[in-house]
């Protein structure tokens, strides 16, 4: 859906259903996004932050975080638009399991904001979602990924893909250690569509935690011809 068409279905649908705020949840006018006073409740990433993951750092001096300075990724660089803590964790966490896919919008249009000029300049060709083992998804109701995909792909004007499967399911990467997490994802991702047309790819997951998921996609990408693999998160832990 183009964007203009998007803001029309938006204005009929919002007017049955009114919107909710992304962070607070509460009531909203049609057409806005968040509350005028959830504004300065979350924490959009700023100041210095790691030159590969852009995870917020504490020291300007310090190009790189703990956790990239101890492994290699297999993508060039990553942004991040929040840090997970506070308001936007609990946000995060109805956009996955509260039924608020809507939330995406919010994200998308700040994402966009923040890191336009920055796609612009990789020439990335395509966005693409990092997937959700397909039982899951069809419980949910839908992949929160893929959401946001859409959503920023209409902000930026590029087209999205969703060309890797998630064909084994897997245990919460956030329960495991380093080699758990490798091995967690040991052959999870399969690529289902010919991709190596785009040579430039950016790749979109909600939350980034060490980089291990973003990676396994990535690997996936690389094997198939892709040359450089960015990436956008909604939120991004610090302290990994």
């Amino acid at each position: 859906m183009k964007k203009n068409s998007r803001l029309l279905f938006d204005g009929i649908s919002g007017f049955f259903f009114p919107p909710r705020c992304a962070v607070c949840d509460g009531v909203l006018l049609p057409g806005t996004r968040i509350c005028e006073s959830c504004r300065g409740n979350v924490k959009r990433i700023a100041g210095p932050v790691c030159m590969r993951c852009g995870k917020p750092l504490s020291d300007v001096r310090t190009e790189y975080c703990g956790d990239c300075r101890r492994k290699n990724h297999s993508y060039l660089q990553g942004k991040a638009v929040f840090v997970y803590e506070g308001e936007i964790r609990q946000s995060m966490y109805r956009f996955k399991y509260g039924n608020r896919p809507e939330y995406a919008a919010f994200y998308a249009e700040e994402a966009a904001g923040m890191y336009g000029d920055w796609v612009r300049r990789q020439q990335t060709g395509v966005i693409i979602p990092v997937p959700m083992y397909r039982v899951r998804e069809r419980r949910r109701g839908y992949n929160q990924a893929a959401v946001f995909a859409r959503r920023l792909g209409e902000e930026l004007g590029l087209p999205v893909e969703e060309p890797v499967a998630r064909i084994r399911n897997t245990v919460p990467q956030k329960t495991l250690d380093d080699i758990g997490r490798k091995h967690n994802l040991k052959n999870a991702f399969h690529l289902g569509a010919d991709i190596v047309k785009y040579k430039k790819v950016l790749l979109v997951d909600d939350i980034y935690t060490t980089g291990s998921t973003m990676d396994a996609v990535a690997q996936v990408l690389l094997s198939a011809g892709v040359k450089d693999i960015y990436y956008i998160c909604i939120s991004i832990g610090t302290g990994f």
